[in-house]
């Protein structure tokens, strides 16, 4: 599986979204994809306790531990590599989480505007 080229929304080079606990389809702590990503793994979201029980009801749980597959469970503040539907699909109900601009994938804008991600923004602040 090779990546698509490492580019975010801004049309930088992709930044690291998170290494605790680390994130990304290819578990690299970067939010690259490829076409095997079905999921779109590309938005680098700032968990909540809202965005989690949101995601939780609609039958994907990333708060509970799961040590199979060796997933300790996300907490707000985690930063996560989010699918982009699911990332919209909480936007659009009113309980999107933070977004990393710079370390979202440009593939993200395929699924999401721009200005819904530029909403959600944390990185100008």
């Amino acid at each position: 599986m090779e990546p698509d080229e490492s580019v975010n929304v801004l049309g930088e080079p992709l930044a690291l979204c998170g290494m605790d606990p680390v994130t990304g389809f290819f578990r690299d702590g970067h939010c690259n994809t490829c076409a095997a990503d079905q999921g779109s793994h590309t938005v680098c979201a700032v968990m909540t306790a809202e965005f989690l029980a949101f995601s939780k009801y609609v039958g994907n749980d990333l708060s509970t531990p799961n040590p199979a597959f060796g997933f300790a469970g996300l907490k707000p503040g985690d930063p996560w590599c989010l699918c982009a539907g699911r990332f919209l699909q909480a936007a659009e109900e009113g309980c999107g989480p933070k977004v990393h601009l710079a370390a979202t994938h440009r593939r993200a804008l395929e699924v999401v505007p721009l200005e819904v991600l530029e909403r959600h923004g944390v990185d100008a602040e």
